[in-house]
């Protein structure tokens, strides 16, 4: 069914117009929802700090969590000190923790404790304002927070809002169910970032492609082009996992067989127990190696146009100039 729902939202097929009085009933839904927190009859925490959202209107991952690694990575290189807050996806609990070296992704899901692995602090809860009040309270130096995901979460004010969207673009251009988006597009966001060229989607490119390196359980590390030669099993469990082999085969390795799963896939069991050499994705390798620590991990890697980081630092630095800067809804 999901898969059959993916197909609909590319094009305004037979099944997205069956759909579409059930859009125009969430659209409504949705608009009176926004107007209730700008209102002020729902209630939205403003923080001390400058809030960064990190998300999308596409449902299914676009790619967010590359995103906010090279965030964090460059506002290290700056000297200002980050955290991360997030619902953690696909998690078993719904309160509100940090996530730990001792962390499992079962507890905190799996893309905090990719990013946790980043150095930042990163917190997790049902509510992303609640986790962000406790990061604060734990990492009092914390100077900006970003938001993993959360475009749609207005309970949190936020001060920059970045905008993520891969080749799907904006599929058919409807509201779910009958189109893939949860809240209709464009709108006023403060940077749009795009991957893959979709039509009539205006932003700031990102290159995406592998790192050049793999690495295991143990931390031991090895070249991609080591592995030219010998016969793979490539395995990925994240939202387009044919976009990871194929990244894969463009970088000259064999892969023999590949085994596709479900978005945040539990690896409740090995799905390639006979697989001698295996290779996944970062994101699946922090669930994976409890079964397989011998599992290759290749990471994502990302470049973003230059010019976006100095408008991005030039919007954020008129942020942390002042308690908080101008919110927007």
């Amino acid at each position: 069914m999901v898969q059959a729902l993916q197909r609909a939202w590319l094009r305004r097929g037979a099944l997205a117009w069956l759909l579409l009085p059930v859009s125009l009933i969430f659209g409504v839904l949705a608009a009176l929802r926004r107007v209730a927190y700008r209102a002020g009859i729902f209630k939205s925490t403003q923080l001390p700090v400058p809030v960064v959202v990190v998300g999308n209107v596409v449902a299914g991952g676009a790619g967010k969590t590359p995103v906010v690694i090279a965030m964090l990575d460059h506002l290290r290189a700056r000297g200002v000190a980050a955290g991360v807050v997030s619902r953690g996806y696909g998690r078993e609990l719904s309160d509100c923790r940090e996530v730990t070296k001792e962390s499992t992704a079962r507890k905190v899901g799996d893309e905090p404790l990719l990013i946790a692995r980043s150095g930042a602090p990163v917190f997790v809860a049902s509510r992303r304002a609640t986790a962000a009040q406790a990061l604060l309270a734990a990492h009092p130096k914390t100077q900006v927070i970003i938001c993993d995901d959360g475009l749609q979460h207005y309970a949190l004010r936020r001060d920059i809002e970045i905008c993520v969207f891969d080749d799907r673009g904006i599929g058919n251009g409807w509201l779910l169910p009958a189109g893939p988006l949860r809240e209709t597009w464009p709108r006023l966001v403060d940077f749009a970032l795009v991957a893959g060229g979709p039509p009539g989607i205006e932003g700031w490119r990102i290159d995406r492609g592998l790192a050049t390196h793999a690495v295991r359980a143990d931390g031991r590390r090895i070249e991609l082009s080591d592995l030219r030669g010998q016969p793979l099993t490539a395995l990925a469990g994240i939202a387009k996992p044919d976009a990871f082999f194929e990244m894969l085969r463009a970088a000259g390795l064999h892969v023999e067989r590949t085994v596709p799963l479900a978005d945040h896939h539990p690896f409740d069991i090995d799905p390639a127990p006979d697989a001698a050499q295996l290779v996944c994705t970062q994101k699946d390798a922090v669930k994976l190696w409890r079964l397989r620590p011998d599992a290759w991990a290749v990471a994502l890697r990302i470049e973003i146009d230059p010019a976006f980081w100095r408008e991005f630092d030039r919007l954020l630095d008129a942020k942390l100039s002042s308690a908080h800067g101008p919110q927007t809804d």
